[in-house]
């Protein structure tokens, strides 16, 4: 199993496998076509009020990271992870965020979780 963590705005790799949005929000700028996503799973994103509050600060991260597993917990968000794992299961997976950092977004949180 291999996942990647990548920005949406950059140019797609050839073996990058299913590409998959984990935002909420469609990222700004970005047709739909020119994003060659595979699929947007908006269900496993931070709750609106969570990501305002993180703000991309890195000095919040790690509470940022604790806060949004409790998230998953939640049932809609629960089966929106088991998605990933099975997609996972299925070869490569990269999860794309708009993030400028993506490396302390949530995407980096779940590539984590579906890499243990």
């Amino acid at each position: 199993m291999t996942v990647r963590v990548r920005r949406v705005y950059d140019p797609v790799e050839d073996d990058g496998g299913r590409r998959v949005l984990v935002d909420r929000l469609w990222p700004r700028g970005l047709s739909r076509s020119k994003a060659r996503i595979d699929e947007w799973c908006k269900d496993v994103a931070p709750s609106t009020e969570l990501r305002e509050w993180y703000g991309h600060d890195p000095d919040r991260y790690d509470e940022f990271a604790n806060r949004y597993r409790s998230e998953l917990d939640d049932p809609v968000r629960a089966a929106a992870l088991s998605e990933l794992r099975e997609l996972a299961g299925n070869g490569t997976l990269t999860l794309l965020t708009a993030t400028k950092d993506f490396a302390i977004s949530q995407a980096a949180v779940l590539a984590e979780l579906l890499e243990d």
